[in-house]
């Protein structure tokens, strides 16, 4: 758990915090039960989830790909945000600069009210072209397979980035943006193994930021920042709200 005078500091820090920007990872979404979809969790009939969220995966079989986006918008659909997701809206309208940034794909932020966010790794809700590029919402459970788009009839394929694929030049200059500009960045529930979003604490930390990290364990970035506490987000990040 998280030891008093860390969260006492990280509250007063966040009281005076002109710019804040929050990194989110897995972690926050696992206390609302969503799986993490990789390794153990991530096996699906006889697939793991690295062999299927690739752009040949999807060129060689779409409808197999599809079949697994579906079990996986099946299992998100049911899940609601939890009070580390609630407290993160109160914490972006609290502050006059705010940017969340999230690894996550399961919308479980935007369904909470976050507003300010840029969602990098994509969102399983969202659908793109692989003719015209468009992108759009699609929360049908489950989804017409194969699905096409509506205003050029080419495939639609889930709007997330898979593995071999770039983030997006968009998202990247949002998150960099806030992170180069913060003055308290706070990570919550990301193991700090996957980059980008792994060198995030140190781009903010090297800008002049106070940096906070909230997860269940000691990470590679631990050593790093200036604080880091132990424990369930859903358990800290509404700490952060009370009066200091």
């Amino acid at each position: 758990m998280a030891h008093g005078s860390d969260l006492s500091l990280l509250k007063e820090r966040l009281a005076g915090a002109e710019s804040v920007t929050v990194l989110t990872g897995a972690g926050i979404s696992a206390d609302s039960g969503v799986p993490t979809f990789r390794g153990k969790d991530g096996l699906w009939r006889t697939h793991r989830a690295e062999d299927l969220a690739t752009p040949e995966a999807f060129a060689r079989d779409p409808r197999l790909v599809w079949e697994w986006y579906n079990w996986r918008r099946e299992l998100i659909a049911a899940k609601r945000p939890n009070p580390a997701h609630d407290a993160v809206v109160v914490l972006e309208r609290r502050c006059r600069s705010f940017w969340l940034i999230t690894q996550n794909v399961d919308g479980l932020h935007r369904d909470a009210g976050s507003r300010k966010l840029s969602e990098i790794h994509g969102n399983i809700w969202m659908v793109r072209c692989t003719e015209c590029s468009r992108v759009v919402e699609n929360r049908d459970v489950p989804i017409h397979i194969l699905p096409v788009c509506h205003h050029c009839r080419g495939l639609l394929r889930p709007h997330i980035v898979w593995f071999g694929e770039s983030l997006a030049d968009e998202d990247l200059r949002h998150s960099y943006a806030a992170l180069r500009s913060c003055s308290l960045c706070v990570i919550i529930g990301t193991s700090g193994l996957v980059y980008p979003a792994a060198g995030f604490a140190s781009m903010a930390k090297e800008a002049g930021a106070f940096v906070a990290e909230i997860n269940l364990d000691p990470t590679p970035q631990s050593a790093l920042v200036d604080v880091s506490l132990q424990g369930r987000a859903k358990d800290i990040v509404p700490l952060l709200l009370d009066p200091i």
